[in-house]
């Protein structure tokens, strides 16, 4: 089954806690605080592999988190990393943010990108150790990943792309020229999604050729199934436009000139080739005639049968030559001016804004992060909290925003009660 879209969830590990830990060890009085750090999580990456063909594994499973953390431990000793988490996506995958915006395109293999970070361990009580605190009591909780939904798109890249309308013999010609065996059958729509081929030269040299599924009038608009692959022709450096001598070719080759470009105009100036198919059905003469309606640039094609093999090599030689002379394929990345950082440079600039009636809300990420690392089952790690609030003027800004005794402020996933401390604003 072939899959051109997905869409996942990607969560980076969670930090490991920090340690609170003393010393305990004979003839070493007064020994100190020995609490290590939480070890940080697992990151997440997206790898191009070019043993994929589609995104149907994507179908099956949907949230992929990579490991967590480990705690820290009394002595010293810091937590454990956990493992990043590699997931293997076809070579010409388009990664997109949830709102659209693209943030790589992997074109080729090994080709690696970060999509989420994991958290941050904590610190153990051993890193907040001072001349004015020698036995802190409390540590650091490690922060939760990033948490990223994403759009996957294929686009196959392919060094020639065969288009025509249902029934033009492309799967017959790909089969012809290739190992592949694609599905082959006298009614339309034979071949429901791309089908890919490697051709082979005596010289070793190989051209990788993509089968589009049939497009018919309005395939640009959604008609039929070529719509749903035509992504895929953007991909291809040269497109071998194949026609069927039996019907109306001239008339075949005007509809699928005018599809491609209304879907995209880039595909009007990829190089291409027209291929005549099925000449063992028709005299040399009925040929002639045929060949003659085509305008004077389009002079240039060949006469072929891809079921009796009849000019194949001259086609082969024809395609190899195309591909060496084509311009490689481009990027959407670069046709865009859109630069997406996927975690901006964090800052400890936060907005309070009033909610309703008594409810504050403060947005920070700088913020957001203290108020998760901290234990709020320890009093100490509060007070420590407190203090930090106090240094970035928060208690001032509420003030300014109005807010009174009791009145509720949210930041992040947490709710406090307003007090204040008797420090003037």
């Amino acid at each position: 089954m072939f899959v051109d879209r997905a869409k996942i969830l990607v969560r980076g590990g969670k930090g490991g806690n920090g340690c609170v830990a003393f010393r305990r060890e004979k003839f070493v009085p007064r020994g100190g605080p020995s609490g290590g750090d939480g070890g940080n999580g697992g990151n997440v990456y997206l790898e191009a592999n070019p043993h994929l063909f589609t995104l149907l594994d994507f179908t099956y499973k949907r949230i992929y988190e990579a490991p967590s953390g480990k705690n820290g431990q009394g002595g010293r000793k810091h937590g454990a990393s956990g493992e990043d988490l590699v997931i293997p996506v076809p070579v010409g995958t388009i990664v997109q943010t949830g709102n659209g915006q693209i943030l790589c395109d992997l074109t080729e293999p090994g080709q690696r990108v970060l999509v989420a970070r994991g958290g941050r361990g904590g610190h153990g009580n051993a890193f907040f150790a001072s001349s004015t605190n020698r036995s802190p009591r409390f540590a650091e909780k490690g922060e939760k990943g990033e948490e990223v939904e994403l759009q996957l798109e294929l686009r196959l890249i392919a060094d020639v792309g065969i288009i025509g309308k249902p029934n033009a013999g492309k799967s017959t010609l790909l089969s012809a020229l290739t190992a592949s065996t694609p599905k082959i059958a006298d009614y339309p729509f034979t071949t429901l999604s791309p089908v890919l081929g490697v051709l082979t030269f005596q010289d070793l040299s190989t051209l990788t050729l993509a089968e589009i599924p049939g497009l018919i009038e309005g395939a640009h608009a959604g008609a039929g199934l070529g719509h749903e692959f035509l992504r895929h022709a953007l991909r291809c450096r040269v497109l071998l436009c194949l026609l069927d001598l039996t019907g109306k070719p001239l008339e075949e080759w005007e509809m699928l000139r005018n599809e491609l470009l209304l879907y995209d105009s880039a595909l009007g100036n990829k190089p291409y080739l027209i291929a005549l198919n099925k000449c063992d059905l028709l005299s040399p003469e009925e040929i002639a005639e045929v060949r003659d309606r085509f305008p004077d640039n389009e002079k240039e094609l060949l006469v072929i049968s891809a079921k009796e093999g009849i000019n194949l090599e001259e086609l082969k030689i024809a395609l190899k030559e195309m591909v060496e002379k084509a311009p490689p394929v481009e990027s959407p990345l670069s046709r865009s001016r859109v630069v997406y950082r996927l975690s901006p440079r964090e800052t400890r600039e936060f907005i309070v804004s009033k909610v309703s009636d008594g409810i504050f809300e403060i947005e920070g990420d700088y913020l957001k992060r203290l108020v998760e690392r901290t234990d709020f089952d320890n009093q100490e790690a509060i007070k420590r909290l407190q203090r930090q609030f106090d240094k970035l003027g928060v208690e001032k800004e509420l003030k300014k925003a109005g807010i009174k005794e009791g009145d509720t402020v949210r930041i992040g996933g947490m709710e406090f009660e307003f007090k204040e401390s008797g420090e003037e604003a």
